[in-house]
């Protein structure tokens, strides 16, 4: 496996990859990476010829009194687990290689955005969207790999490859989750033991809705107010949102109907924001 700090070294190799006729998986990840991570790079080299791998802690998705200096990283465990999930290359870039002090080009989308995460981070897809899309332009995978526990990123990723026409394969992938449920995330690191036991009542509330959903209930507010319920009978818990929303126009919904939606929430723990969801596609087996 190979490791690139440049954008010339990334697109190098991958040019002597395409004129070998191999194809490219990109799995894009902020490090510190976990079995979440693992999971998407052995999904794409199961899928693919070569897997690049992005270790960037991205700045222009970062608010002002956000986590960016105190997210965790550790590289070389991330190189440790790339290589044993079968990545080719992992590109480590420094923000001065991703962003020209005088940058001032921006993807920004008009919709999907400005509801669940994107209402109260109203700059984090504006940075997810630049370096996504930057990241297709240094790499042109052939598909891209992202998982279902970011479920907005999922769609907004998804609706901007559509309407710039990047012509790469947009992957969803499963939620993994540790044994108790709790989703697997970089931020988990953060809770001390208390607050991680208290984080469980995302993956209950979740799990609980699905139920009801799967079991034939059809109103959206119903759903919503039981697992709002299991929330706050956590002390150490904050809801930020619960809310219910078309998957593909990220909109709230009344009703369940025959379109997929998306059943997603974000709780602090703590000082910790994390979050969790569902999707429930009608007709989709169980």
């Amino acid at each position: 496996m190979q490791t690139a700090t440049t954008v010339a070294e990334v697109r190098e190799q991958v040019r002597a990859w395409k004129r070998e006729g191999l194809t490219v998986g990109l799995v894009p990840t902020m490090g510190y990476l976990h079995e979440g991570h693992k999971s998407l790079i052995v999904r794409a080299a199961a899928e693919n010829d070569r897997i690049v791998v992005s270790d960037f802690v991205n700045p222009t998705q970062f608010g002002p009194n956000e986590d960016l200096e105190s997210y965790p990283r550790d590289f070389d465990r991330d190189c440790k687990l790339c290589e044993e999930a079968g990545a080719a290359l992992v590109f480590h870039p420094e923000p001065s290689e991703m962003y020209a002090p005088d940058a001032c080009t921006y993807i920004n989308m008009d919709a999907l955005t400005h509801e669940l995460c994107g209402l109260t981070r109203p700059i984090h897809f504006r940075g997810v969207c630049t370096v996504v899309g930057k990241l297709f332009n240094i790499v042109t995978p052939d598909r891209a790999y992202f998982g279902q526990k970011d479920a907005q990123q999922l769609a907004v990723i998804r609706r901007m490859v559509r309407d710039l026409n990047f012509g790469i394969e947009i992957v969803g992938c499963p939620i993994i989750r540790e044994e108790d449920g709790l989703a697997k995330s970089s931020r988990n690191t953060y809770l001390s033991p208390e607050e991680r036991t208290a984080a469980l009542c995302l993956s209950r509330a979740v799990f609980a809705g699905q139920k009801m959903v799967e079991d034939g209930e059809r109103d959206a507010a119903t759903v919503l107010d039981a697992m709002r319920a299991i929330i706050e009978a956590e002390p150490l818990a904050k809801i930020d949102y619960v809310k219910m929303v078309d998957f593909d126009s990220i909109e709230q919904v009344e009703r369940i109907e025959d379109a997929p939606v998306l059943c997603a929430m974000a709780v602090y723990v703590g000082k910790t924001r994390l979050i969790d969801n569902f999707i429930y596609e009608p007709g989709a087996a169980a």
